[in-house]
């Protein structure tokens, strides 16, 4: 891709702040200001924030910012003790909780670089995690959380690697993200800016984290969120309605994000009319479309709050894009406006405002761990996947993928890895894997299948798929054709004609 051929998205019509933004000799932008590091700003929190609760698990341990620190910086030493160096990679696979809270800040502390591993990957895909990410430690459930005298004297830049974030890609295998200090810090700060949540709450901004610290937007989008702007990570284990709807009052949370599905099954819980939710100020959503429909729901039932539509991927450290308040409900099908230091373009298809969506800026990693990025990262744009369609004021709405994923809730999911799964099934000589569509998640993962000969042991099927892959990338619809899948001349399934064609029945479970 020529990047003379792209054409950059407007910011005329962009709605939020840009002061102290520059741009380097790149012409990236960037926020003046920040602290220099992560560890930098964890040690600025617990002078300037020491009593501050810094982290809350639900039903478990609490945290001042002078205590997390001090436990850190314990934990860092143990890891140096037991031989860590400086860059050395840490698998951190505890559960959502105080524990991988601890091991994060403590491997940072230590100047090594935190894998977020999926907990709900299988035994198979952790250990391809493991491997192609050179763990030197694997801190996992059954590991204690390494203690020694305090270590704390190494003072990272903010182009150095701090985190290894897995997404799944088209090629069938988990991709690492390198992630920056500067990434994890421009993504906070843009969060504040485009959030709308005044720079000054502090202590008043206590964020519900509902979704997996494993995943870009518990931890960089809240978790550091809160510990940039000196608030409260409130951490759920696992999501449970009833806690969530209670923690809401008991622990003051004024900030909530998660995925469209989780909110449409916790507005629709009957306990959810007795709730109080007068403390919650901003409640924001992503990773999946949303119904216009939803969007007015949320504003009835969090009256007090602002609303606000992000996207962003594991590649941008999460925000790319936008869409703020005073335009959720008219403009439902969009994703907003780029963030302040985040410039977009497009690839046209047909004309300049469709095509493939290009991203750059301090947020978005420069490549892959271990991989050929030449397809995806050109010139310093990434090649985000989706293709989209702007109007004329700069809102980006995203109208298709080019990268052939599922999103499940939140979760995405790729086709390739599961029909790979399918391929060695018993009885299975052809699968192809398709989205199917869904009220609560978005879409559900859905497979044809082609029989060798007889009939097909959907059961045997699923159990096979299910000890490979993780339980959300396990197909819930399969149907059966009895005619080969249709291919292009190059023997490329034409899925948009499958999907035409195909009718599903009942889901397996």
């Amino acid at each position: 891709m020529p990047t003379n051929s792209i054409v950059a998205i407007p910011r005329a019509s962009n709605p939020f702040d840009t002061t102290g933004v520059h741009r380097d000799e790149r012409g990236i932008a960037y926020y003046a200001g920040l602290p220099t590091s992560l560890p930098a700003l964890l040690r600025q929190r617990a002078t300037d924030s020491a009593d501050v609760e810094a982290v809350v698990e639900l039903g478990g341990q609490r945290l001042t910012y002078r205590e997390l620190a001090d436990r850190a910086r314990r934990i860092a030493g143990g890891l140096r003790a037991g031989g860590l160096s400086p860059g050395e990679r840490v698998a951190l696979r505890y559960p959502a909780g105080v524990n991988w809270v601890l091991a994060f800040w403590g491997v940072l502390f230590a100047g090594g670089v935190p894998v977020a591993v999926n907990t709900r990957f299988t035994a198979s895909e952790v250990a391809f995690v493991l491997d192609d990410a050179g763990v030197s430690v694997d801190l996992d459930e059954g590991t204690p959380l390494p203690d020694g005298e305090p270590f704390d004297s190494l003072d990272p830049r903010g182009d150095d690697i701090a985190g290894l974030f897995y997404t799944s890609g088209t090629v069938g295998r988990p991709k690492g993200v390198p992630t920056t200090h500067a990434a994890f810090l421009s993504n906070a700060e843009s969060m504040i800016r485009c959030a709308g949540i005044p720079a000054d709450s502090g202590a008043r901004l206590r964020t519900l984290i509902s979704v997996p610290l494993f995943h870009v937007t518990g931890c960089n989008s809240q978790l550091l969120l809160a510990a940039h702007i000196g608030g409260t990570a409130v951490v759920m284990p696992a999501l449970d309605r009833g806690l969530l709807l209670r923690s809401l009052a008991e622990e003051r949370i004024s900030f909530l994000v998660t995925v469209p599905a989780v909110y449409a099954l916790l507005i629709n819980d009957p306990a959810f009319a007795a709730a109080d939710v007068s403390t919650v100020g901003w409640v924001g959503y992503g990773g999946a479309p949303i119904a216009p429909s939803l969007v007015h729901k949320l504003r009835a039932a969090f009256p007090e709050a602002k609303l606000c539509n992000g996207f962003g991927l594991t590649e941008s450290a999460s925000l790319l894009t936008v869409l703020p308040n005073e335009e959720v409900a008219e403009h439902a099908d969009s994703v907003g406006y780029a963030t302040p230091v985040v410039d977009l373009a497009i690839d046209p298809i047909d004309d300049a405002n469709h095509g493939e969506l290009l991203a750059r800026g301090p947020n978005v990693t420069r490549g892959y761990w271990n991989r050929d990025n030449a397809d995806t990262f050109v010139d310093g744009w990434l090649r985000t996947g989706d293709i989209v369609r702007v109007d004329d004021a700069g809102r980006v709405a995203i109208v298709d993928r080019a990268k052939d994923l599922i999103n499940r809730g939140g979760e995405n999911v790729s086709s390739v890895e599961v029909e790979s799964a399918l391929a060695d099934a018993p009885g299975v000589a052809e699968a192809a894997v398709l989205g199917v569509p869904d009220e609560v998640m978005g879409e559900k993962v859905g497979a044809v299948l082609v029989a060798a000969e007889g009939e097909l042991d959907t059961a045997a099927i699923v159990a096979h798929v299910a000890a490979r892959l993780a339980e959300f990338k396990v197909p819930q619809y399969l149907t059966v054709s009895g005619t080969p899948l249709p291919r292009n001349a190059a023997g490329k399934i034409l899925k948009a004609r499958l999907r035409d064609d195909v009718t599903w029945g009942d889901p397996l479970r």
